[in-house]
């Protein structure tokens, strides 16, 4: 680990992120991003990526999916060493896996067993439970709670406040609705809404 770390993205996820990689230790850190260029410690657009990966450690602070799995996957391909950022105040088990990428914010809790995929999202105050499986660059939203063995696919969103029962499995780069109650499998992709969750699209 350096003691730099470059972020890409200057938004509200940027923001988070910075906070929690001050708590793990960074000294100086500083952002890529191609719309906020003129906000403080925006160094340049994204396009500078190839360039820094030789002084900082890299953070990709991007909720959407797709795209952040789109910059880490630059980051990769540039032999960039991505963080993982985790909050002081999360509770991990300690035979938890972690990908690199990942960011565990403020209050969250990954029970034992949990296998957290690259470049994923468990937001504040969500909980994973025991033997869950996080695909790569999935996002758990705030509050939201998966009980154990919930397995989701790569780029899963579980919206803010959203419930997944135990042994559930989700279908890649589905998207789970705020406040959405899951209690069957999700075998297609789709967006889901409502309690218990109803396809919409």
């Amino acid at each position: 680990m350096r003691d730099k770390l470059m972020i890409i993205g200057a938004g509200g996820q940027g923001a988070v992120c910075a906070d929690v990689a001050k708590l793990c230790g960074y000294k100086t850190i500083e952002f890529l991003d191609d719309i906020r260029l003129e906000k403080e410690n925006v160094k340049g657009p994204t396009s500078l990526l190839p360039s820094v990966v030789g002084d900082y450690d890299i953070f990709v602070a991007i909720g959407d999916n797709r795209i952040r799995r789109s910059f880490i996957e630059k980051a990769i391909s540039a032999n960039g060493d991505l963080a993982t950022l985790i909050h002081p105040s999360s509770i991990i088990s300690e035979n938890v896996k972690i990908g690199a990428g990942t960011v565990v914010t403020a209050g969250a809790v990954i029970n034992p067993g949990a296998v957290v995929g690259i470049g994923v999202i468990v937001n504040t105050l969500s909980s994973v439970d025991h033997n869950c499986e996080l695909g790569d660059y999935s996002h758990i939203g705030v509050g939201s709670h998966l009980a154990g063995t919930v397995k989701t696919g790569e780029e899963t969103f579980v919206g803010a406040g959203a419930v997944i029962i135990n042994n559930i499995s989700i279908a890649p780069k589905t998207v789970i609705g705020a406040g959405a109650v899951v209690i069957k499998d999700l075998t297609e992709t789709g967006t889901y809404v409502g309690v218990p969750v109803r396809k919409i699209k």
